[in-house]
């Protein structure tokens, strides 16, 4: 399951998704993978410009966070 995410200006992007190969028995973690729109929403996919791998608690913070901060969320970008 991924959760994706775009801030206001419509100029980034952010894709949250479950890391499915960890191999911690404890924790599970996420991705969130950032990217920077380039050209027209939808005609060319975002450049990738950072991963961060976080406990999933973590990543629902940081979920509920951007939204606090006016980020929406959007269909599959790439």
């Amino acid at each position: 399951m991924e959760y994706w995410l775009i801030n206001s200006d419509r100029s980034r992007v952010k894709r949250f998704s479950k890391n499915k190969q960890n191999k911690d028995k404890f924790f599970e973690y996420m991705f969130i993978d950032s990217g920077k729109i380039v050209g027209v929403l939808g005609k060319e996919p975002p450049v990738l410009t950072t991963r961060e791998e976080l406990k999933i608690e973590k990543a629902r913070e940081e979920y509920k966070k951007l939204l606090s901060q006016g980020w929406r969320k959007t269909p599959v970008v790439w």
